[in-house]
């Protein structure tokens, strides 16, 4: 892959081999420890509905950056109040919330692991109640709700209708992000990720599904990805030039005259000449009653299409549950990075244990767990 002042510079190895799950890959200024992260996952456990985080966070993203993890990057966090998914998401858009994420970031990288963030909006799909509520759809205003924005006003499934965002709207967002990426920096994150993915805002923009905007925003491919790419442009300016930049994409919607891979690679190269560095390939989440084929690695084909069309480093996500299956995604040059989110929950030190497995030795290991090493024999 050609390298510019735009693109990553990977270091793999000290051989000629390919690099494997374990070895360290270094995104601009930042090297991280190993190719196995932590996917963001919501916990919609914020505190007094305010987006502040609490000390479950605390514990929950501390204990998965001790298992050994090279990189934890926090749950999908608002850059506005309405941006949330639920009224129990977490947020960047103001300094308290900020102060709450220190020490947070300080244990992270106190464990040798990465730090690091989703910025997020979710448009249409915010304001919904969590998981296991009785309840299910927006919230209503009544119960802490509030009414949701989008590119268009066509509703998710089972959801209230959206406010069509004006242009000011949009231009506003974009600085709400700028400055939801320097309060990232403040609070001690090493790396950001924009939530372009799983119908998402950023999303909601990309797709004609639910793009039906007849303005600079809609109708052709530049113009629907015009809002993530004035994000891109204004946090990379705004974090300056060491700092690693990711977009997660939905890289299909599952779904007849929706977003598809060619337009995920084709994007995603734009978002590299802006000055992102690396693509989390997920899928779905646009569009509710279609079919996906979910299996082991389902979406891995998805990174390495990326990957292979943009010229790009991607990170591979999707029922990826075992050591030797994740390390074959990096061996074979599908992708450049695994994440895990479910096998994480099952086991916060899943890194040490596929470590043991590959026959790997750490230097990593917790002092404080050196009695209770894995052990294969």
């Amino acid at each position: 892959m050609t390298q510019t002042a735009a693109t990553p510079t990977t270091d793999t190895t000290t051989s000629d081999r390919a690099p494997g799950l374990f070895d360290p890959i270094t995104l601009r200024g930042t090297t991280f420890r190993n190719r196995l992260w932590v996917a963001p996952m919501c916990q919609y456990s914020a505190e007094r509905e305010d987006g502040v985080p609490t000390d479950w966070h605390l514990v929950h993203l501390g204990s998965l950056a001790r298992g050994g993890a090279g990189a934890v990057i926090a749950e999908a966090t608002s850059v506005t109040p309405e941006g949330r998914i639920s009224p129990q998401d977490l947020g960047l858009w103001n300094d308290a919330q900020l102060e709450a994420f220190r020490p947070i970031t300080d244990f992270i990288r106190s464990r040798g692991s990465v730090p690091g963030v989703q910025l997020a909006h979710a448009g249409r799909k915010a304001s919904t109640f969590r998981p296991w509520s009785d309840e299910q759809g927006t919230v209503p205003a009544d119960q802490g709700g509030w009414r949701t924005v989008a590119p268009s006003a066509v509703a998710f499934e089972g959801y209230d209708e959206p406010a069509e965002l004006t242009i000011s709207d949009i231009a506003g967002l974009v600085e709400a992000f700028r400055l939801a990426a320097r309060r990232s920096v403040e609070a001690g994150f090493e790396l950001i990720e924009l939530h372009a993915a799983h119908g998402y805002l950023l999303h909601q923009f990309l797709s004609p599904l639910s793009n039906r905007r007849d303005d600079e925003y809609g109708g052709s491919l530049e113009n629907r990805a015009r809002f993530l790419l004035e994000v891109v442009r204004v946090v990379r300016s705004e974090v300056g030039g060491t700092l690693p930049l990711l977009v997660r994409f939905s890289a299909t919607d599952w779904a007849d005259g929706g977003w598809n891979e060619d337009d995920t690679s084709t994007v995603a190269a734009w978002c590299r000449d802006a000055g992102a560095d690396l693509f989390d390939i997920s899928t779905g989440g646009l569009v509710s009653g279609v079919s996906i084929p979910v299996g082991l690695g389902y979406q891995v084909r998805f990174a390495e299409h990326v990957r292979m069309n943009a010229e790009v480093e991607t990170g591979a996500v999707g029922l990826i549950v075992g050591a030797a299956q994740a390390d074959e995604v990096i061996t074979s040059g599908r992708a450049d990075v695994v994440l895990m989110a479910r096998e994480f929950l099952r086991d916060p030190h899943f890194p040490l244990r596929a470590a043991a497995e590959l026959g790997v030795e750490l230097d990593y290991w917790p002092a404080q767990y050196q009695r209770a090493p894995f052990r294969l024999s």
